[in-house]
C-alpha cells in the first residue's frame, strides 16, 4: 500500500480532534446540538487551519444517526459513507476548476432532489473566491433561499474577493493561525503515535516555520523525518533539510552589520551559501530576529511573547543595549522590503550582499535614513583615531550658550615651493594617465592632484568606489611605474578621496592649476 501523508492519516474525524479553533467548533456544535442549523456557511482563513475539515466533520454530523454532544458518532453508516467519500449527500467542489456559470447552474438543478439518504445535502465549495463574476449571480437566489434539507458550505482564503452579495446571505467564521503552542502539542501527539525520536527543539521549530498553519507543520515533519529515516531528528537536522539557519548565526551577522566589517559580512554570507541555506528563508527568519530585538528594547516583559528559550532571550537582552531603536527599524524595513524583492529575483545573493554592503558602508547609500548610520561611522571612527586631521577639523562643537556652531575650516596653504619632481609629473600626468591600463585610465580622468609633503604626489578622486579602485596595490605600482618611465625618477603617490559635499579647493590644493599659473607668469 503506497504511503499517506501525515496531514491526510491523522486529519480529524470528529470536533474534539479540531486544534485552536474552540470557539468556532463550540459555535457549530451548539447549533446542532439546538437544531438551529443555517442554510449557507462561509468559512474564512489562512491555509491549513481547518476549513476543509470541519466543514466535513459539519456534514457528518448534520446526517450522523446517533450524533453525541453534536459531533458525529463515526460508527453509523451515513458516518462511514461520508468519511469514504462515498455518500451521495456530501458534494464537494472545487472553484479553482469549476468556476463557470454552466458548473453553477449543475449545483442550481442538482438541489431540487431530496438527498436519498440522511437529512441534508451538503454542498462543500473550496475556494469559492475563484468563482466568476457570472457564477456567483447564479449562486444568488440559491444560495439565499435554498430548500430545507440543502446546506452550502464556501471555504476560502481570500474572503476580500467575494461579492458583499455572496457575504450578506452566509453565516461568517473566520479560522485564525493556531498558536506555535497548540502546534507543538499535536506534533508531539502524533510523533508519539508513530513512535518516532524528535528532539523536543526540532518540534518548536517546526511549528514556528508552519506559520499557524496545522497542514504545513505535519507537511514539513513528513519531510523532514523522511530524510533521516531511523534516526533521531534533531534541530540541526532541521535546519539543514529546510535550509534554514540558526540564531547563532544570525547574533554574528547583526554585531558584524553593527560594526560595518563589510569582510565579515560577505564571509558568512559565503558560508551559508555553501551550506545550502535558502536565502529568502534567510532574510525573512533574519527579519523576524530583529522583530524580537525591537520587542525586548520596548519593554522588559516581553518573555510570553517571544517564543524563545531562555538563553536565547538573554542573548537578545545583550544586543538590545548595542544598538538604537531608529537603526533598528530601518533595518527591519530594509529587510523587509528585501524579503519582497527576493521573490522574483533572479540573482538573490547579489541582492542580499548588496544591501548588506549598503549598511556597512552608509556613504554608499543616499537615502536620508542612512543618515543616522554615517553619523554613527564617524563617531566610530573619531573614538578610534582613524579619521585624517583634514576631517576632525569639520567636527561640529556645540556652544553651552547656543545652538551647534560649525567651525570655519581653513582653507589649506600654498606649500613654500614645490619638488621639481611633483612639477614634472604633474605638467605631464594627463600624458601619463593615457598610458595607464584602460580601467585605470577611466578613473584618472576623474582624479586631481595636489602636493602632499615632501615628494609625495597626492592623487584625490571624487568618490570612494573610484578612490579604492586607483588606491589598489597593483593600480598605484603601475602609476608609479609610468611615472619613472616618463620622468626617469621615482615619486611616492598617495590616493586620497574627496569628502563627500565638499569641494576640491577648500580640502587641497590644485597643483596642475598653481603650475598653469606660475608659466602664465613666466610668460
Amino acid at each position: 500500500m503506497s504511503y499517506t501523508a501525515l496531514y491526510r492519516k491523522f486529519r480529524p474525524d470528529e470536533f474534539e480532534d479540531v486544534k485552536g479553533q474552540d470557539a468556532i467548533v463550540k459555535t457549530l456544535k451548539n447549533q446542532i446540538k439546538a437544531e438551529r442549523i443555517g442554510h449557507a456557511y462561509l468559512f474564512c482563513g489562512t491555509r491549513g487551519t481547518g476549513k476543509t475539515t470541519v466543514a466535513k466533520i459539519f456534514a457528518k454530523a448534520v446526517n450522523c444517526e446517533h450524533p453525541v454532544d453534536g459531533s458525529p458518532c463515526g460508527e453509523c453508516a451515513m458516518c462511514r459513507s461520508i468519511a469514504a467519500g462515498t455518500s451521495m449527500n456530501v458534494i464537494e467542489i472545487d472553484a479553482a476548476s469549476n468556476n463557470g456559470v454552466d458548473n453553477i447552474r449543475e449545483i442550481r438543478e442538482e438541489v431540487a432532489y431530496r438527498p436519498t439518504e440522511g437529512r441534508y445535502k451538503v454542498y462543500i465549495i473550496d475556494e469559492v473566491h475563484m468563482l466568476s463574476i457570472g457564477a456567483f449571480n447564479a449562486l444568488l437566489k440559491t444560495l439565499e433561499e435554498p430548500p430545507e434539507y440543502v446546506i452550502f458550505i464556501l471555504a476560502t482564503t481570500e474572503a476580500h474577493k467575494i461579492p458583499i452579495t455572496i457575504l450578506s446571505r452566509c453565516q461568517r467564521y473566520d479560522f485564525k493561525r493556531i498558536s506555535i503552542e497548540t502546534i507543538s502539542d499535536r506534533l508531539r501527539e502524533l510523533i508519539d503515535k508513530e513512535g518516532w525520536e524528535v528532539e523536543e527543539k526540532a518540534v518548536r521549530y517546526i511549528a514556528k516555520m508552519a506559520d499557524g498553519s496545522m497542514r504545513d507543520s505535519l507537511s514539513l515533519l513528513d519531510q523532514c523525518v523522511a530524510f533521516y529515516i531511523g534516526e533521531k531528528l534533531t534541530y540541526d537536522h532541521v535546519l539543514e533539510v529546510l535550509g534554514a539557519v540558526d540564531t547563532e548565526t544570525f547574533s554574528r551577522l547583526l554585531r558584524e552589520l553593527l560594526s560595518m566589517d563589510v569582510h565579515k559580512v560577505i564571509v558568512t554570507v559565503e558560508e551559508l551559501v555553501m551550506q545550502g541555506r535558502e536565502l529568502s528563508q534567510l532574510v525573512s527568519d533574519f527579519t523576524w530576529y530583529l522583530r524580537n530585538l525591537l520587542l525586548v528594547k520596548s519593554s522588559d516583559n516581553m518573555e510570553d511573547v517571544l517564543d524563545v528559550s531562555t538563553e536565547n532571550l538573554a542573548q537578545l537582552k545583550e544586543e538590545a543595549q548595542m544598538i538604537d531603536n531608529d537603526t533598528l527599524i530601518r533595518y527591519i524595513r530594509i529587510f523587509s522590503d528585501l524579503t519582497n524583492q527576493l521573490k522574483y529575483a533572479t540573482q538573490k545573493r547579489v541582492l542580499l550582499e548588496v544591501t548588506l554592503i549598503k549598511l556597512c558602508r552608509p556613504a554608499m547609500d543616499q537615502n536620508q535614513d542612512a543618515l543616522l548610520d554615517r553619523i554613527r561611522l564617524i563617531e566610530k571612527q573619531l573614538e578610534e583615531g582613524l579619521l585624517d586631521s583634514a576631517v576632525r577639523e569639520k567636527v561640529v562643537y556645540v556652544n553651552s550658550d547656543g545652538p551647534a556652531e560649525q567651525k570655519e575650516k581653513p582653507r589649506p596653504e600654498l606649500p613654500k615651493a614645490l619638488n621639481e619632481d611633483v612639477k614634472a609629473v604633474a605638467q605631464d600626468f594627463r600624458t601619463i594617465a593615457n598610458d595607464a591600463s584602460p580601467l585605470l585610465r577611466t578613473y584618472l580622468k576623474k582624479a586631481r592632484l595636489s602636493p602632499g609633503e615632501g615628494s609625495r604626489l597626492l592623487i584625490v578622486l571624487p568618490d570612494e568606489v573610484s578612490a579604492a579602485a586607483v588606491g589598489t596595490a597593483e593600480h598605484k605600482e603601475e602609476i608609479e611605474r609610468l611615472i619613472e618611465e616618463k620622468i626617469g625618477k621615482q615619486v611616492d603617490i598617495e590616493v586620497r578621496q574627496l569628502e563627500e559635499g565638499r569641494r576640491f579647493e577648500d580640502s587641497f590644493v590644485d597643483l596642475e592649476n598653481l603650475i598653469h599659473m606660475e608659466i602664465t607668469v613666466e610668460d
